[in-house]
């Protein structure tokens, strides 16, 4: 019986088991399995990417791997548009990638021009104060700049021998006034001329002492701006011992680029600020313009003449002004933001947005552009009034596009491109000439020494990117010319010199180019034209001096890739500066090593 039992607790405990395994493979098993799929499913329908690094895809969001930026989704639905020009983007994409619209429309284009400026004196109402005795400053009643005086107010004593003799030579003549008048007339001329008043003379005469020290009257009423003599100087007639404004009215001087002339001419109306005064704005009206151009500014003077009540303008005192120049060939334009334009030189093109049943997209339209007003652009072809445009994200949206294989700023006929930091090898820029430099070539030692100057320069260039630093990366490229000009041509001989000619007009050109630009970008573009020809000739004609890093970053020229020059083996990149500065990979190490 005890065993007729065991063996059913046994059989029920058995059947029990095979149930609950039956059943996770049953439910248990499909629940997971459902489970999996569905976040398969959203892994498949949600694609992560980085706005700067496209090349860059994850199922999940998080931060991009090169730049650190968050990662935003690319889309949500798939891009299975019915239109293969149009990249569709989800709502929570937009959002995420900060994707702003705006229907543009035909408005009044006006020119806003924005200058810096500075407060300066009257030049009109600055007046030398001279003393017109010679002699040794014994006292000064002005002894500071920065004080007023008034018309007639004593500045200084003077003791004058010279003057203490034509006194002694008055008496005299007094003595024989009635028979040599002219001898009395001419020694009160000599006082005269002197610039003592006919009350000081009388009082000369009268008091019939010699009189050791005389003042100096101020000849009109102001702000001492500059004193130039110091207690105990010995000064010579006319010579200047104070300048003196009057600044109840005062000049604003402001600086226009030689871009921005043509929209500035004289009775425009400026509106100005200044730093000191904050929440007061300034009115007035240009008076004069400088005929010429400073030739190491760059710039042109544009004069302001304004009253100074209660002298709250002061000299010096930092300004910004505008004006607002209408475009008078233009009656009516359309008028899109800058930030809706997305510019690579000769191409440029905005996003505009699709409204329809299946969702929101965005389409690209390659546009011509017109005068850039400030912060906006005037469109001249490629748009019609009452479109719907992407003034914000445009960047994002061009991202998403090159993914999808559709037209974009980068790759306007669609289909795959280059990605992103692909560092193995296999992706080189995409114009660069390199013909040029499968062939080397033997050069003489002396020519070496004449390319040397040339290439330290240009590391400079290289450095003064990478630091941001537009206004000396403007002053290396034009000491790069000025170098480039003086090799001596004579030392390159047979194919070297027909290399040389060829890549020095080039480079000539170039650095033309970016000795004037005012812009870091536009710097950038051009470095990346300068640094063709000078990889392509020491690729050619071999090492300098030291060793040289052939740098490449895929990410530079509009993800076109471009190389770059350095001495030292650690990336620093000059395309992008302290936005990406480690962004590139070393591509070839030259030596010194002399052919």
């Amino acid at each position: 019986m005890k065993n007729i039992n065991k063996n059913t607790v046994y059989i029920a405990l058995g059947t029990l088991v095979i149930g609950l395994l039956l059943g996770w493979a049953m439910f248990g098993g499909a629940s997971q399995k459902e489970a999996n799929e569905e976040k398969h499913e959203h892994s498949k329908n949600t694609i992560w990417t980085c706005s700067m690094h496209p090349q860059i895809r994850q199922n999940e969001p998080g931060q991009c791997p090169l730049c650190g930026m968050d990662l935003i989704p690319l889309s949500d639905e798939g891009n299975s548009e019915d239109n293969p020009m149009e990249i569709k983007m989800s709502p929570t994409a937009m959002q995420l990638a900060n994707v702003q619209t705006s229907i543009i429309t035909k408005r009044k284009p006006i020119k806003e021009v924005r200058m810096n400026g500075k407060i300066k004196a009257d030049e009109r109402n600055v007046t030398s104060q001279s003393s017109h005795i010679p002699g040794r400053i014994e006292k000064l009643m002005v002894s500071f700049t920065g004080e007023s005086v008034q018309k007639g107010q004593v500045l200084a004593y003077v003791y004058s021998p010279e003057l203490v003799t034509a006194q002694e030579e008055l008496f005299e003549a007094q003595k024989i006034k009635e028979t040599q008048p002219g001898l009395y007339q001419a020694a009160v001329e000599k006082l005269k001329n002197w610039k003592l008043t006919e009350k000081q003379i009388n009082q000369i005469l009268e008091g019939g002492v010699v009189q050791e020290q005389f003042p100096i009257l101020a000849d009109v009423s102001g702000i001492v701006l500059n004193k130039k003599v110091n207690l105990g100087d010995y000064i010579k007639k006319g010579q200047t011992i104070y300048e003196v404004a009057n600044l109840s009215k005062v000049w604003v001087l402001f600086d226009v680029y030689e871009s921005d002339i043509p929209w500035v001419k004289t009775g425009d109306k400026v509106q100005f600020t200044v730093q000191s005064i904050p929440g007061e704005t300034f009115n007035g009206k240009i008076s004069f313009i400088d005929p010429v151009i400073n030739p190491k500014t760059r710039v042109a003077s544009a004069r302001v003449e304004i009253s100074n009540p209660g002298m709250r303008l002061k000299p010096d005192m930092f300004v910004l002004g505008t004006i607002e120049s209408p475009i008078h060939n233009e009656n009516e334009a359309l008028i899109v933001p800058k930030s809706a334009v997305m510019w690579t030189g000769e191409r440029s093109v905005v996003y505009t947005k699709i409204t329809n049943a299946k969702g929101i997209s965005f389409m690209m339209k390659e546009v011509t552009l017109g005068p850039a007003l400030g912060d906006s652009y005037v469109i001249k072809s490629g748009l019609e009034p009452g479109e719907e445009i992407a003034t914000n994200g445009t960047f994002s949206i061009d991202a998403a596009a090159q993914l999808a294989g559709k037209p974009s700023m980068m790759n306007p006929e669609g289909g795959v491109v280059m990605t992103g930091h692909n560092h193995g090898g296999g992706n080189t820029p995409q114009n660069t000439d390199h013909s040029s430099h499968s062939k080397n070539i033997t050069i003489s030692s002396k020519a070496k020494e004449e390319l040397n100057p040339l290439f330290n320069e240009y590391f400079k260039l290289k450095n003064a990117l990478v630091d941001d630093n537009l206004d000396k990366a403007v002053s290396a490229s034009k000491d790069m010319g000025v170098l480039l000009s003086k090799v001596n041509m004579g030392v390159f001989t047979g194919e070297a010199h027909n290399v040389w000619m060829k890549h020095s007009s080039v480079l000539e050109k170039e650095l033309r180019k970016a000795g004037s630009t005012n812009e870091i970008g536009k710097m950038r573009v051009l470095f990346k034209n300068i640094s063709d020809q000078m990889v392509m000739l020491i690729k050619t004609f071999g090492g300098i001096d030291q060793t040289v890093f052939v740098d490449y970053c895929p990410m530079a020229n509009n993800d076109q890739g471009a190389e770059w020059l350095s001495t030292e083996k650690e990336i620093k990149n000059p395309y992008f500066g302290a936005s990406m500065l480690k962004c590139g990979e070393v591509k070839q190490e030259i030596n010194n090593v002399q052919k």
